[in-house]
């Protein structure tokens, strides 16, 4: 349905409590450099998997394999903390966290709130998920006049709103829309398709399905406080390094599977 890319060989991961961990230090020869006291703060929604959960007590996935490698190209120690999606943006503004790296959707409304780096990951389109039964909606425009569930400040909200969703309820994670959807108080879910199809791998297909056309969107990128152009500077440096030392596609490869370039 999605091709090789989209192909998740994932190990199952249990949804846990959120607390900070900090991630492990490294050093590099690289130009890119970390800030002046070695420390980056990462932050991150961690019940999205699989760019950001919970294994055993610890955080894991995609977004965080990546961070940890960017910040340890530029010489630095990643510092993670994990909090609310809509919390990501005011702690950079306020200053509690230095990157966000939470599978965040590049838009014009948060380019003029944040940096952003270059795309990290662009396969991330948006899906529709409803149980097995429903034979009602088979597309986008089929949302009309349902009760749609999405994470709250994401652009699956404004998906589901311009479908014309009669409601659209938002919840603080994946998780909990899931819950409502299995529990039919909303028609349906609109999700970025790695998490759902990672969702659905996990058994969720015995009563859950992905229906329509997946509806793109520009990428995932990581994000900086806007007048931080030293560390934007910094992160795209560091990011490009790792695509052309192999180490990015060696991350890819951990969460999804050969890419197929």
């Amino acid at each position: 349905m999605f091709g090789k890319k989209w192909k998740l060989i994932l190990a199952a991961g249990a949804l846990a409590a959120a607390v900070a961990v900090t991630g492990c230090g490294g050093s590099s020869s690289s130009g890119a450099s970390a800030p002046a006291d070695g420390i980056v703060r990462v932050g991150a929604e961690t019940t999205y998997p699989p760019f950001e959960f919970t294994q055993d007590d610890k955080y894991v996935g995609f977004d965080i394999d990546l961070a940890d490698a960017v910040v340890k190209q530029m010489g630095g120690k990643m510092e993670f903390k994990s909090m609310g999606f809509d919390a990501l943006i005011p702690a950079l503004q306020s200053g509690q966290i230095d990157l966000i790296a939470s599978g965040m959707d590049v838009t014009p409304e948060r380019e003029k709130q944040v940096a952003f780096s270059d795309i990290y990951f662009d396969q991330s389109g948006k899906v529709i998920i409803v149980p097995k039964d429903n034979d009602q909606i088979h597309d986008w425009a089929d949302l009309s006049g349902k009760v749609v569930g999405a994470q709250v400040g994401t652009k699956q909200v404004e998906f589901a709103q311009e479908a014309g969703a009669s409601q659209v309820k938002q919840f603080d994670s994946n998780s909990q829309a899931f819950m409502e959807l299995n529990a039919k108080t909303v028609d349906a879910v609109v999700i970025d398709a790695p998490v759902g199809m990672y969702y659905l791998k996990q058994g969720a297909d015995k009563d859950l399905k992905i229906v329509g056309t997946p509806k793109e969107s520009v990428g995932f990128a990581f994000a900086v406080k806007k007048d931080n152009k030293e560390l934007q500077d910094k992160v795209n440096k560091a990011l490009k390094e790792l695509k052309e030392n192999g180490t990015y596609d060696k991350i890819y490869e951990k969460w999804f599977g050969a890419s197929g370039k």
